[in-house]
């Protein structure tokens, strides 16, 4: 199985990744833009939200391979990104817990997305509880899975995993589906790898 490269991955990137005991991650294809590469979404007071994070755009970011992309710093994203996911989460049963570790990992400022989203995805393996080997690829496979922001997929559905877990604002917002597996993490903590399996 390969998986393209995510920021805090959807739930549907961690179910597949429970399913296999290595999983590539495509290391050589070309950066896409209004991907899961460099977004993610999170449930606030309001809903649904998504928060992105700049890439230097020197040349243009089309044609450029996803190890290469650097990331912008030159805005206060990080600060605005770490705030949110304090609000959104602080009251969350165990948000708390991962908080720091985080917060050192985003503060850390890794060069490029793929520092950026390789350190986040095996913080979240670890966390979760997962076993699953990452393999970078060294050529490219196109055969990656798409899991897109853009594309409704079944994944979920096919593994049985189409249940509601507690969320933080589900009294105001009913069950929020389709957000990144860090939301599982924040509101069931170790309980999140039963849910994925």
């Amino acid at each position: 199985m390969t998986l393209q490269i995510a920021y805090f991955p959807p739930i549907e990137y961690f179910a597949v990744l429970a399913r296999y005991s290595s999983v590539y991650i495509e290391a050589c294809e070309n950066y896409q833009k209004q991907s899961y590469r460099n977004r993610f979404r999170f449930c606030a007071e309001n809903g649904m939200q998504s928060l992105n994070f700049p890439v230097r755009h020197e040349g243009g970011s089309v044609n450029v391979p996803v190890k290469e992309v650097e990331v912008d710093y030159s805005t206060p994203w990080v600060e605005k990104t770490l705030r949110c996911l304090d609000t959104a989460y602080f009251s969350s049963a165990y948000y708390e817990y991962y908080r720091d570790e985080l917060r050192g990992i985003m503060l850390s400022r890794p060069r490029t997305l793929w520092e950026l989203d390789m350190e986040i995805i095996r913080f979240l393996i670890r966390k979760t509880g997962l076993a699953t080997r990452l393999v970078e690829t060294d050529s490219y496979r196109g055969d990656a899975l798409d899991i897109h922001p853009k594309c409704p997929n079944t994944i979920l559905r096919d593994y049985g995993l189409e249940r509601e877990y507690y969320q933080v604002f589900a009294q105001r917002n009913g069950f929020v589906p389709g957000l990144s597996v860090a939301d599982l993490l924040f509101n069931e903590g170790p309980a999140s790898l039963d849910y994925l399996r």
